[in-house]
């Protein structure tokens, strides 16, 4: 008994830096690698690739615009397929790093502070590829962006503020400018900590420029945490709002296997879940090529690895009260769609993401899985396939047999469809790994913060 307290005991008390660590090798640690006057030959690797994926993204989106929207799948009745489920998908990934940054900042988490910086850097390319697919899905983007942005215009034509696609056009956009305002201050003590080793005068009037001519005086230390505390409480109601948002495109209509209330809540969980498994697929490589094991630890792999579980068994249930409702509405219509999900045309897509966020998630409840690196970034990467799944089945089988028996349809991706889609991973990589490459991936001012209470704790093991 007293043997399994003190090891639980030792388990939190672990510290979320590893030791040797002091002011000084924090920062050539994190610095050196923007810092350095070659380029590491993997990044150059990945980099290309990534240009290449962004190449597909330029060509698909030409051709759309050229062409039409005809060279999507999308039929009568699949009217939505792949932009919606996309778009939904790469707004859940930039979940993560607005609950990282916000939430766990005002809960006081110390943990964070690693993993704070790449992830509010994911929110925002992620947060850029989902805005491509509303507006080239109108098929005329010049065009759409004039009609559908709610401002009143010289027409006198104002746009319908019951749609809940305006809604999305608020809530993102808010979300947008203000993850790019709480990313960007909270580089400044570190472009300002760049700059003064930066030893190339490009690089060096390069960060002096964006760190606003900070010197760390009280009074610039003040304002800071004044601005990063009105920006978390700004946006920590985000991290319920965009998504319930989302939520509503399909919680407000008739369609059956959208008309439910459980969608807010559920969307909410599942784009953690899915933003958290983002966090570790990028955390876990990065830790490992650039040698930061010291300072993104187990603990920061394992609490990552619990909130997963969290969100997965929220999501799981639900799934599970997703059937239930089927059942006791004794609506035809809902039961048959979930029937239908179930045995339809679709099964093995609905199967699947249950195997992937209702059972594979159950292994997280073992520590021994949790810890196990390589096993957790193929989870990772699996449960982003699961939410990416759970989209298109919330889409396509919902649509794809509607009341209607005579206008059913099956829906079939066409290649521009996966073009865009892997293009708009082109997007992500290559603004990540310039973000890599020029600027400090770890905010270095935080995690120096935690250096003397990390030897307090190493001194308190010692003894």
């Amino acid at each position: 008994m007293s043997n399994n307290v003190h090891s639980s005991t030792a388990v939190l008390d672990t510290p979320v830096i590893g030791a040797g660590h002091d002011f000084e090798t924090v920062t050539e640690t994190v610095s050196q690698i923007p810092l350095a006057s070659r380029t590491p030959l993997p990044w150059v690797a990945i980099f290309l690739t990534a240009l290449g994926l962004f190449g597909i993204l330029h060509l698909a989106l030409g051709y759309l615009v050229m062409t039409g929207v005809g060279i999507f799948g999308t039929n009568q009745p699949v009217g939505w397929a792949f932009p919606i489920i996309n778009f939904v998908w790469w707004i859940g990934i930039g979940h993560a790093g607005t609950l990282i940054s916000a939430i766990l900042l005002l809960f006081k988490q110390q943990w964070r502070m690693s993993i704070s910086r790449f992830a509010e850097a994911m929110t925002i390319f992620a947060v850029a590829c989902a805005a491509i697919f509303p507006v080239f899905h109108t098929g005329r983007p010049w065009l759409a962006a004039y009609w559908l942005f709610p401002y009143p215009n010289a027409m006198g034509l104002w746009p319908q503020f019951k749609s809940p696609l305006i809604w999305d056009v608020f809530a993102v956009s808010t979300y947008a400018t203000v993850s790019v305002v709480f990313w960007y201050v909270g580089l400044i003590p570190d472009l300002a900590t760049m700059r003064d080793r930066a030893v190339s005068k490009v690089k060096k009037a390069a960060y002096g420029i964006f760190c606003l001519g900070w010197r760390g005086s009280a009074r610039h230390w003040h304002r800071y945490e004044v601005a990063s505390l009105i920006l978390a409480g700004l946006s920590t109601p985000l991290v319920l709002s965009v998504h319930t948002v989302v939520s509503f495109d399909f919680a407000v209509s008739v369609i059956p296997g959208w008309h439910t209330t459980i969608f807010p809540p559920y969307f909410v969980a599942g784009a953690i879940y899915s933003g958290f498994a983002m966090v570790l697929t990028l955390a876990i490589p990065i830790r490992s090529a650039y040698g930061l094991e010291s300072l993104i630890t187990m603990r920061h792999i394992d609490n990552m690895a619990k909130i997963m579980l969290a969100t997965g068994l929220i999501v799981g249930y639900g799934y599970t009260m997703e059937a239930f409702f089927a059942w006791y509405s004794a609506s035809p219509h809902e039961q048959f769609m979930m029937w239908n999900r179930m045995t339809g045309q679709y099964w093995w897509s609905y199967w699947t993401l249950i195997s992937i966020n209702v059972v594979m998630v159950q292994f997280l409840w073992l520590k021994s899985v949790r810890t196990n690196v390589k096993l957790l970034f193929l989870m990772s990467i699996i449960v982003n396939v699961g939410m990416w799944l759970e989209r298109f089945v919330i889409v396509v089988t919902s649509l794809a047999n509607d009341f209607i028996p005579s206008s059913w349809a099956h829906y079939t991706p066409t290649r521009w469809d996966y073009m865009l889609y892997a293009g708009t991973f082109g997007l992500f990589l290559t603004a990540f790994m310039l973000f890599l490459r020029f600027l400090p991936m770890i905010a270095m001012f935080e995690v120096r913060m935690l250096l003397p209470q990390s030897k307090v704790k190493a001194d308190h093991h010692a003894h």
